[in-house]
């Protein structure tokens, strides 16, 4: 595992499919988790919102202070082959 790899911070909420892929990809990259349960949590729910540029679903989904979306955005960083460059950036 790359020590230098930016920390993902990942809004989630119980029960959601979208948000345990996301989770268990960024996870077997060895890439350390912030995870944030923000379903029932409005002030928490709020900062995603705003974090976010206005997106209200889960997962949303921060590499460092970069905004990547929700898990279609992450896997297909994944498939593109930028996540890891967006993991490894200085």
């Amino acid at each position: 595992m790359n020590k230098r790899m930016k920390t993902a911070t990942v809004y989630t909420r119980p029960l959601c499919g979208y948000c345990v892929r996301a989770l268990t990809l960024l996870k077997n990259k060895g890439v350390e988790v912030v995870e944030l349960s923000a379903g029932f949590d409005q002030k928490l729910r709020e900062e995603m919102v705003a974090r976010s540029g206005g997106q209200r679903t889960y997962p949303q989904i921060f590499i460092g202070d970069v905004h990547v979306g929700g898990s279609d955005e992450l896997q297909e960083l994944e498939r593109s082959g930028k996540l890891d460059e967006l993991l490894n950036a200085a």
